[in-house]
């Protein structure tokens, strides 16, 4: 492997992670800006009900494309694997497997988000005065759905690869061009939510292309070359298998998202606003730990290839310590400055503030214990098992939440937001729990047969 890609199986570790994770960070801060760009420009050009307009698609978004994201965790878990154990043949086919992958989910995802917006949004309950927007929102940000999973797929190769600068340096530039857009689409043609969502869009084009042509310069065997591209059936096979497990989790996670979003809209369009501009102020917080997770995920799938169980083991205790610190510090953060920050995206409703803050003390200050739940599915998942923290998570997360929805949350006095956001710290705790229990059953199990072959 040249000198390009970078050895995650070597040198000090917390400074190894930090100095990696700190740009991934970055990365997920210039997206979530998207979103809160679109927020901020319609809440202040627009008015409120574009704000819960937009906030409505969130959930069935990543409904939608969570499945085909959980793929490109498999391809980046599967060169990762090949960079670690010195396979460079593997870590070329993966590549030009990958790339084709990501453009048949895209389009894919195209057809099903423009077809079916208006009749998933209406399955919601999203209320008469928002769903119309909400649709023409949806159907212009599946029309540059393609150019999201190319990024997304091409982000996980250079990550596994060792290179979190080069994502963070394409959306910074994608980033401004999408606020620029923002402004000129709403101000000056007052195109409202269609104009935020056609500014995604484009952007989202922008840094797919910028993602691409980082691969096509790269001296090593993630090099891509576009007439290269062909379907290996191994190594879709092995992105399958760690990727698929993934993305029903990512799924049916949204699938729980989208019940609690349902319930939301029943309280009516100003909770919806006040719910929808607290889920992206808590957006920042989940993205600063669950960068440790995307961390930990490929420091174990490098060491795992190379066969250093013991490391692995330092890189989870390292990792948890990372996210605690982040969701705590943050997450604290947040609900300090709650007023402000809502009011940054809400400039006509004090009632539509008083519920985001609410949102953000039962979801925030606790969020820590989210972070941590994805650190223990990252280890577990950069180990090369994806179906364990499938299964735990659809029981511990999804099914919880669902039951809590059908059951306490039917009761009359419990019919609360209070009660309904609690949801989200008991299952993360139970989730926990669980996975990092089956992840040192499963390193324990891997490291003793690595010994035995040795023998």
């Amino acid at each position: 492997m040249r000198r390009n890609t970078a050895d995650l199986t070597e040198g000090p570790l917390l400074k190894g992670l930090i100095a990696y994770t700190v740009p991934i960070v970055l990365t997920g801060v210039l997206q979530l800006l998207f979103n809160a760009a679109d927020l901020v420009v319609v809440g202040r050009f627009c008015g409120s009900i574009s704000v819960a307009a937009v906030g409505a698609c969130g959930a069935v978004i990543n409904l939608l494309v969570n499945l085909f994201i959980g793929l490109s965790v498999g391809a980046g878990v599967t060169v990762a694997h090949g960079v670690g154990a010195n396979k460079d043949e593997d870590v070329r086919r993966t590549v030009h497997t990958a790339i084709p992958l990501a453009a048949i989910c895209g389009a894919f995802l195209t057809i099903a988000g423009i077809v079916g917006a208006r009749r998933i949004l209406s399955l919601m309950g999203t209320p008469d005065n928002v769903i119309g927007l909400s649709t023409t929102y949806m159907r212009i940000y599946f029309s540059g759905i393609i150019a999201s999973t190319l990024y997304n797929f091409g982000g996980a190769i250079l990550r596994a690869a060792g290179d979190t600068k080069s994502p963070l340096y394409f959306l910074t530039g994608a980033g401004v061009v999408n606020v620029l857009l923002n402004l000129f689409f709403v101000i000056v043609l007052k195109m409202d939510v269609a104009g935020v969502a056609l500014a995604t869009a484009l952007s989202q084009v922008m840094s797919a292309a910028l993602v691409l042509w980082a691969l096509m310069r790269r001296e090593d065997a993630c090099r891509l070359k576009l007439r290269e591209m062909h379907i290996y059936w191994r190594q879709l096979i092995k992105i399958i298998r760690i990727g698929f497990p993934a993305g029903i989790q990512g799924s049916l996670f949204s699938i729980s998202n989208v019940i609690i979003q349902s319930s939301v809209n029943s309280f009516g369009s100003v909770v919806m606003s006040g719910n929808a501009a607290a889920q992206n102020i808590e957006g920042f917080v989940y993205i600063s730990m669950n960068s440790v997770s995307q961390s930990a995920l490929n420091y174990a799938g490098q060491n795992h290839g190379a066969g250093k169980f013991d490391r692995i083991r330092k890189i989870m205790l390292a990792c948890l310590a990372l996210a605690f610190g982040a969701g705590v510090s943050l997450g604290g953060l947040a609900v300090l400055f709650s007023r402000p920050l809502l009011s940054i995206y809400i400039t006509d409703s004090d009632e539509a503030i008083k519920y985001g803050i609410t949102r953000l003390m039962f979801i925030c200050l606790p969020y820590f214990l989210c972070g941590i739940m994805d650190v223990a599915t990252g280890m577990l998942r950069g180990i090369g098992s994806s179906v364990a923290p499938m299964f735990i998570t659809v029981a511990g997360v999804c099914g919880f939440r669902i039951l809590w929805i059908y059951t306490v949350f039917q009761i009359p006095k419990y019919h609360t937001l209070e009660i309904l956001y609690s949801s989200y710290m008991i299952s993360w705790t139970a989730t926990f729990l669980i996975e990092t229990v089956v992840f040192y059953i499963m390193l324990h199990f891997m490291s003793k047969h690595q010994k035995a072959k040795l023998q």
